[in-house]
């Protein structure tokens, strides 16, 4: 017989497209307890729950500021509604959010402009007004505008007071999990259990009734666009408009910040909400199903992640998926949120025909029994055993797909997909592993006429070794960075080789001479044509995320732009609400070179 029924909702605010799923406990006389769902299906003792969710209606209509989706908002930004921008992005706090988010509202009003190829000295004119004061401004206020509408339409459905209080409760679902909407947004939010008696139909006890706070929007970023390098630089790409031809393919790659690793200590600038892995999933998978990637490369993931969200959920939109687990000799903790890294790949595109998995920790392992004094054996396993892994998945094209036909002709591609040790003191190990890595690539290119990517985090900036064996197929053997080797397993430095032509593919944007990416030449450091960033942090600001390509077999035909600094650091740094890794997604798209006859 249950006795008792104890619920509790996630402390978290509820957003719009985000899962809200209570914790629910059934104490049983025998003093066992019962967490799963128990349906009128499927009956414990003759009792099953009965779920209720309820959107709370009241007489006063709620905005929320959408840069502190905690706050009621009291100015609404009227630029913002000039551009058709979604109206949640016009509403802030005070005058001085919204002063400081200004910056930020002109690229958005800039943006939807150049998309309606509207008038530049109309749009400067609008601009111009937002610094004035008086009846001219164009801010909506609280003051003169209580219900915070534009024109006669109401931003929330008009609540329905009832005698009981001025508030009534809509249903809005029956199930133990409920996604909130648009339409809850503002509002309040009941959940209901009660233990039923599965024979008679008759609720057992009192239900047990619980609320949230109030729902704000799920906050969006601005699209990045896909910016091509290609022949034709002047045409703009998006992606719902891309249209790969039969030689072309795209890869991403992206370091989606483990939750394990995404702390309130880490990142105390980040709204915990903003920071809950509910939230953080559903804007994740939104970002990744966006960009419609043919190969999607992540860093990051948690083997639970993986198997219960991004492996179902990714192929519900046509990836086939395989995940390669960090080892475990260092990692302390619950296995199953051990991260490692995770490959998709569109199955109608391509099949997967060999998987090669790197253990960076047997190489060391074997390197150490082949060349280590035994004195040293201890203290070198202390130094090279890092857990790092990295996932190598040689793909074939399907027939129709990048030039295959039925004349018994293969195109293959080979993708790694790593993360590199991120212990910056530990410059020989990175080292090491990317050399690793490469030799063990090289090997592959021996047997087979093939394309070769590279992605993942380095964990290295650009000019530091690793980068430099990448990129140049060398390291300078004065480079600084082989200063530190205190196991000598970088000597002789002129074994620090490859033959792979190697080439990083935002590295492309150094060759734009018109078009948009002219803009984002900007964006990259000109000695060693990377990006400014792609790791931004309160405390650390660079590059440590790449995709190399060989360069004998494909070239580069657009990137995914690279983000601003500045608009970034409005809200401090990353993770944000818009974006929610402390990593930014790099994307390529890339075209086969057509192969030459071998004699």
């Amino acid at each position: 017989m249950v006795t008792v029924l104890r619920v509790h909702l996630p402390s978290d605010i509820p957003i719009v497209g985000c899962e809200l799923t209570p914790y629910v406990l059934l104490k049983r006389t025998d003093k066992s307890h019962i967490s799963d769902d128990i349906t009128e299906f499927n009956p414990i003792d003759g009792h099953f729950l009965r779920y209720k969710w309820y959107r709370i209606l009241s007489d006063k209509k709620v905005a929320v500021c959408n840069v502190h989706p905690t706050e009621q908002a009291t100015l609404q930004c009227l630029g913002c509604l000039k551009a058709k921008l979604p109206v949640a992005k016009s509403y802030h706090c005070s005058p001085k959010c919204f002063a400081d988010a200004w910056q930020h509202h002109r690229l958005l009003h800039e943006r939807a402009a150049s998309a309606l190829n509207e008038n530049a000295t109309e749009e400067e004119e609008v601009f111009g007004r937002f610094n004035s004061s008086g009846s001219n401004a164009s801010l909506s206020t609280s003051q003169s505008n209580p219900n915070l509408s534009n024109a006669n339409t109401t931003l929330y459905p008009t609540a329905v007071t009832q005698r009981n209080g001025g508030e009534t409760w809509v249903e809005v679902g029956y199930t133990k999990i409920y996604t909130p909407t648009a339409d809850d947004v503002g509002h309040v939010l009941k959940f209901e259990c009660t233990v039923v008696d599965a024979e008679t139909k008759l609720t057992v006890g009192s239900p047990s009734t619980f609320s949230t706070s109030r729902v704000i929007p799920a906050p969006s970023p601005i699209p990045r666009r896909v910016i091509p390098v290609g022949m034709d630089v002047s045409r703009n790409i998006d992606f719902d408009g891309r249209n790969a031809s039969a030689m072309t393919f795209s890869v991403l790659s992206y370091n989606i910040l483990s939750d394990a690793y995404a702390t309130n200590d880490a990142y105390s600038y980040c709204p915990t909400w903003a920071l809950s892995w509910p939230y953080r999933r559903q804007n994740l998978l939104r970002e990744i199903v966006g960009y419609r990637a043919d190969i999607v490369c992540l860093q990051e993931v948690q083997s639970d992640h993986f198997e219960e969200f991004f492996a179902p959920e990714l192929d519900k939109h046509g990836y086939q998926a395989v995940f390669k687990m960090k080892t475990t000799e260092v990692f302390v903790g619950a296995l199953k949120t051990i991260d490692g890294c995770a490959t998709f790949f569109r199955r109608d595109r391509f099949t997967n025909v060999k998987k090669y998995e790197v253990e960076f920790n047997k190489a060391a392992q074997s390197l150490i029994e082949a060349f280590v004094p035994s004195v040293q054996k201890k203290n070198a396993l202390n130094r090279l055993i890092m857990d790092n892994v990295a996932l190598i998945l040689v793909l074939e094209a399907k027939c129709g797909y990048l030039g295959t036909d039925n004349t018994g002709k293969r195109q293959l591609i080979c993708v790694a997909n790593t993360h590199v040790n991120v212990q910056q003191e530990l410059k020989d190990v990175k080292l090491w592993q990317v050399h690793t890595l490469i030799k063990g690539l090289e090997k592959i290119a021996v047997s087979a006429d093939i394309p070769m990517l590279m992605c993942g985090d380095f964990n290295s900036v650009p000019g530091s070794a690793p980068h430099s064996l990448l990129a140049m197929g060398k390291v300078d053997q004065q480079h600084e960075d082989l200063a530190t080797d205190p196991l000598r397993i970088l000597r002789p430095a002129s074994k620090l080789t490859h033959q792979l032509p190697l080439v990083s593919a935002y590295s492309s944007f150094a060759r734009v001479v018109s078009g948009l990416g002219l803009e984002q030449r900007k964006k990259t450091d000109p000695a060693t044509n990377e990006p400014l960033f792609t790791n931004c942090t309160r405390d650390f600001i660079g590059t440590h995320d790449y995709i190399f390509y060989t360069a004998d077999s494909l070239t580069v035909e657009s990137l995914l732009e690279l983000l601003d600094e500045n608009s970034l650091r409005k809200d401090t740094a990353l993770p944000s609400p818009e974006w929610s890794s402390d990593h930014i997604a790099l994307f390529a798209e890339f075209r086969c070179k057509p192969r030459a006859r071998r004699s």
